[in-house]
């Protein structure tokens, strides 16, 4: 049975713990002091790469940041998020330049030709120090396909304005990518409701 004593003494542990830990973390936030643009990369084969991305985009715009969009293979169907985001034209400049998935556009130069175009869309964005974020939809899938080359992409990318980010979505991007972002995130499936007969849901997947 807990006694008070017992509850008083671990309650004492646990602020004691949370004070050291609390110093720790206000070291290495005083050691961080450095402001500049950072590339942030989702990948993985887990949901939530582009629902991320978007969020950050929406965390950037209370932020009264300029967002800049480009959906690279996506663009078939009419998104949650693009419809929302479609709302604030003077803030956020939203292109979904794709047709659909690989598997359904079945056209490997078209696709190669949408996504060349896409990225020049991009390289506007990623010339312009008005956009303080830049958020590259899929641009992994293009690069894996080979759609686009890794190192012209890469040298767009650090070319950029100093303050600008950049969040760039898709499966199975590339180590040359990965090497030169600041943040990357692997999303990993631990359970997915498809596998049980469940069809992609609006507000969920689209």
């Amino acid at each position: 049975m807990t006694t008070p004593d017992d509850t008083a003494a671990l309650n004492e542990r646990h602020r004691a713990r949370m004070e050291r830990k609390k110093a720790i973390i206000d070291a290495k936030i005083a050691a961080a002091d450095k402001q500049i643009g950072i590339i942030i990369v989702n990948t993985g084969n887990g949901k939530g790469k582009s629902s991320s991305g978007f969020g950050m985009a929406v965390r950037a715009l209370g932020h009264g940041m300029k967002v800049g969009i480009v959906q690279f293979i996506k663009g078939a169907m009419a998104t949650g998020e693009e419809r929302f985001l479609r709302r604030f034209p003077d803030e956020v400049s939203f292109h979904a330049m794709g047709e659909g998935y690989t598997w359904e556009t079945q056209d490997r130069e078209r696709d190669i030709a949408k996504a060349r175009e896409a990225w020049e869309q991009a390289k506007l964005f990623l010339a312009d120090p008005a956009i303080g974020m830049v958020v590259l939809d899929e641009l992994n899938i293009a690069l894996k396909y080979r759609y686009l080359d890794v190192d012209t992409v890469i040298a767009d990318l650090l070319e950029r304005p100093a303050m600008q980010h950049v969040v760039i979505t898709g499966r199975g991007a590339p180590p040359e990518l990965i090497e030169i972002a600041d943040t990357v995130t692997e999303m990993n499936v631990v359970k997915h409701a498809f596998k049980a007969g469940i069809g992609a849901q609006a507000g969920t997947e689209w």
